[in-house]
């Protein structure tokens, strides 16, 4: 019962009148044109469901509400498999949200399996963006600080404001939460002009 009312809370209760047209019987068109616009139409409503997933899970995490935002996830998880195929690049944003979650609620084993496809997904595709693989690395450096190891941690940080700057520029929002999570590594670890230095610069 718990589940089911985590679940609701969570994105059934936004997504149920998206979810009849989409997984419900499909209706039988006489014509290619009219077949051809039904498709387009489950396609629309695909990716309607999926950033109405997406995005509240993803609000959840902001909120501080890791357990929440988990079944939205997988959510948008599930049909974005089904739209885009399993290994596609446009799941790995949603296996970061889910790592991300995973950690907040202490979930570090399914955490890491998540973070695993992402990296999984990244590597299989040679023209992958740079914004994209920063954000792989941001949350590989953010599963490393919770994990405790705070130098593997700084590796994948500095990665991600090199490859946030890569694809940004120097002086873009992007780059300043990598900076920001390196700060706090440093303040964790006492190094204080190293840390007031990159607080300075987000």
């Amino acid at each position: 019962v718990s589940h089911q009312r985590t679940d609701w809370i969570s994105i059934h209760g936004h997504i149920c009148q998206l979810l009849l047209p989409v997984l419900g019987p499909q209706p039988c068109f006489h014509s290619e044109k009219d077949r051809k616009h039904g498709k387009e139409q489950l396609l629309r409503r695909q990716e309607s469901l999926i950033a109405v997933a997406s995005s509240t899970a993803q609000g959840f995490v902001w909120a501080g509400k890791p357990l929440e935002a988990i079944p939205a996830a997988l959510q948008a998880l599930r049909f974005s498999s089904r739209v885009f195929g399993s290994g596609s690049v446009q799941l790995v944003p949603i296996y970061l949200l889910l790592a991300e979650a995973s950690t907040g609620t202490g979930r570090l084993r399914q955490a890491a399996k998540y973070l695993s496809q992402a990296r999984w997904i990244v590597l299989q595709t040679p023209d992958c963006s740079a914004a994209l693989q920063s954000k792989l690395h941001r949350g590989l450096g953010l599963f490393s600080i919770a994990e405790g190891n705070l130098d593997q941690a700084l590796y994948h940080l500095a990665n991600d404001v090199y490859l946030a700057t890569a694809e940004f520029g120097l002086n873009s929002v992007e780059v300043s939460g990598g900076y920001f999570h390196m700060a706090n590594i440093f303040f964790r670890q006492n190094k204080m002009d190293a840390a007031n230095s990159l607080y300075t610069e987000v």
